[in-house]
């Protein structure tokens, strides 16, 4: 698919619901004793297919995408279905947290699979953990089938090197386990603001069953890298019928691109509408939006993003992304039109993801002319000329095709005609299945506004 270039970029968008935050949405308010409605929820593969999940699982879900709304009718710990099989596709937060929900059940059988990429995704870490609590696994990576014994309690060692969503797995069900489930990490984790993002959802998840959530950062006397998390049971009985609502904020990362695009088109305006920000915020993802701001490349005002064709060049930045992994692809792919070099480290772990992100990256980059040293942990990409009539190859994975999307808004040639195109641009199905129709709708609205200047 072509993309067409734009002029300086103007309007007012709503971000979709964040995907992170609704797929631990559906799991608590399983979990919950009575109905909860998820508001501003994502509808899209991922969701898709932790609501398919669930009602394998015997869950009542009700879904309404007209209005963004999912009401599941939680089971208070409970998983109705003894035996399931459960294809998890591509999505990691269903392919960890699901298989952390289905070990509640004592004397379950369940069979997980997903797509080639899940198969090569790390879980051994999880189905350690869980087997510790008596689950038996056939095998350390999908496709497996899982026999449960539910959860005890008490503690258990966590190697969630590889992906934080191993360690929010286990603190999402924790609440329902027998006795205070306590977790030791074995080793560090990445992208930690996705598990404070966890506890913070436990914590004032809206159902009766909410404990208080906390980790630690406590020094293992064995090892000085551990860390430990506790989610301690307090779960309240006699919950009545009553419908609890919980709003979804919307998705920070998809926010990354937008913030990218006056810096792409040469200036503008954008209001990204469900956005929040703050001390209150849920995503640690914002930080993208700050970054760039602190360094000059936009300004933020609240949920407004502005750059001024006035404004100083544009210039390359040096960055860790290891806490907001998933917005770097944005900053790689629009670092060609920086100033200088462009260095982001701490993203070792993304070779795990979707697909080998890392690698990827670099790949494309340099099929457009750029000069790109790749090591294992970091990416620096020093700017050459562009060279047009590329396609991209996205890898089945969503964030190449946004943000090389982003890249091609820019008017490369001065005429606004294509010159770049994306390869299966619907894997962005993932998280944003509307992204490019959005990204089509500003460029439009752009030209009409420039056109009457």
């Amino acid at each position: 698919m072509p993309i067409f270039p734009g002029a300086p970029v103007r309007g007012a968008l709503t971000l979709p619901g964040s995907k992170s935050i609704t797929n631990r949405a559906l799991v608590l308010a399983a979990l919950a004793e009575r109905p909860v409605t998820l508001r501003g929820a994502l509808f899209s593969r991922d969701t898709r297919i932790m609501v398919a999940a669930l009602r394998e699982l015997g869950f009542r879900v009700e879904t309404d995408e007209a209005a963004l709304t999912i009401t599941v009718h939680g089971c208070g710990g409970e998983i109705p279905a003894r035996e399931a099989t459960i294809d998890v596709g591509n999505a990691g937060t269903a392919a960890r947290f699901l298989t952390a929900l289905v070990c509640l059940r004592r004397g379950g059988v369940y069979h997980f699979d997903g797509d080639a990429a899940m198969r090569a995704r790390p879980i051994a870490g999880l189905l350690d953990a869980l087997t510790q609590q008596g689950a038996e696994a056939s095998a350390r990576q999908f496709p497996f089938t899982l026999r449960t014994a539910g959860l005890a309690g008490g503690r258990v060692r966590l190697d969630a090197s590889a992906s934080s969503q191993l360690i929010s797995a286990l603190l999402l069900v924790a609440p329902r386990a027998a006795t205070p489930l306590r977790v030791e990490l074995i080793g560090d984790t990445v992208s930690k603001p996705f598990v404070t993002m966890t506890e913070r959802m436990v914590s004032d998840f809206p159902a009766r069953f909410a404990p208080h959530t906390r980790a630690a950062d406590k020094p293992n006397p064995q090892a000085a890298t551990a860390r430990t998390a506790e989610a301690e049971a307090a779960s309240a009985g006699g919950a009545d019928a009553a419908v609890l609502d919980y709003e979804i904020e919307g998705d920070a990362t998809a926010a990354s691109y937008f913030a990218a695009l006056p810096v792409v088109t040469g200036g503008g305006q954008l209001s990204l509408g469900g956005l929040k920000l703050g001390p209150d915020a849920l995503q640690g993802d914002t930080a993208f939006i700050a970054l760039l701001a602190e360094r000059g490349l936009i300004r933020h005002e609240g949920r407004s993003i502005s750059r001024s064709a006035a404004d100083a060049p544009p210039h390359g930045i040096d960055a860790d992304f290891n806490a907001f992994s998933d917005t770097f692809l944005t900053l790689a792919a629009i670092a060609p039109l920086l100033k200088g070099p462009t260095r982001i480290t701490g993203i070792a772990h993304t070779r795990h993801q979707e697909t080998d992100r890392v690698a990827g990256m670099a790949r494309e980059l340099r099929k457009l002319g750029q000069h790109v040293i790749e090591t294992e942990d970091a990416l620096e990409i020093h700017p050459r000329p562009l060279v047009p009539d590329q396609v991209i190859e996205t890898y089945h994975d969503h964030r190449f095709a946004m943000s090389f999307g982003v890249l091609g808004c820019h008017d490369l040639r001065g005429d606004g005609q294509p010159w770049l195109s994306i390869k299966d641009p619907s894997c962005c199905g993932k998280t944003f299945p509307e992204f490019f129709d959005v990204l089509d709708s500003l460029r439009q609205s752009a030209a009409q506004t420039a056109a009457v200047s």
